[in-house]
């Protein structure tokens, strides 16, 4: 049986890039395709799983060079798997790092849009600053 095979376009729609991304990402050594008998650029299911986990990685903020030295280890097999390992925990550690950043803010966020309605409703003094009214959740 023959795996099914992606021209770029195709596979491009498939992944949600363009086709520029993709030979931008080649350039760059994130992902290889491979060549038919006429030389045309083709992908697999198999590139399609990797791409994901690449645009995963990217999603949670990993810049394009450690990108390019994850795909650099990976290729290098399993005696990497430490490196492969400690560099996936440093972006999950950093992620997480910053959606705790995010979510204070939005708290904040919160707390403003609540200090306006009750400057709107009048069930906060006209005299409140936000700065008084945030020190009642400081507590």
């Amino acid at each position: 049986m023959h795996e099914k095979q992606y021209r770029i376009g195709e596979f491009a729609k498939l992944v949600g890039l363009s086709a520029y991304t993709l030979r931008y990402y080649e350039d760059q050594g994130l992902i290889r395709s491979q060549r038919d008998e006429h030389g045309v650029r083709y992908y697999t299911a198999e590139d399609i799983r990797w791409i994901g986990f690449i645009l995963h990685l990217k999603g949670t903020g990993m810049r394009l060079n450690e990108l390019k030295r994850y795909v650099q280890l990976r290729a290098e097999g399993d005696d990497t798997i430490a490196e492969r390992r400690a560099m996936l925990q440093k972006v999950k550690d950093d992620a997480e790092a910053d959606i705790a950043e995010l979510q204070m803010h939005l708290k904040v966020l919160g707390r403003k849009i609540d200090w306006y309605d009750g400057k709107t409703d009048h069930t906060i003094p006209d005299t409140e600053s936000f700065h008084d009214y945030l020190q009642k959740f400081n507590k």
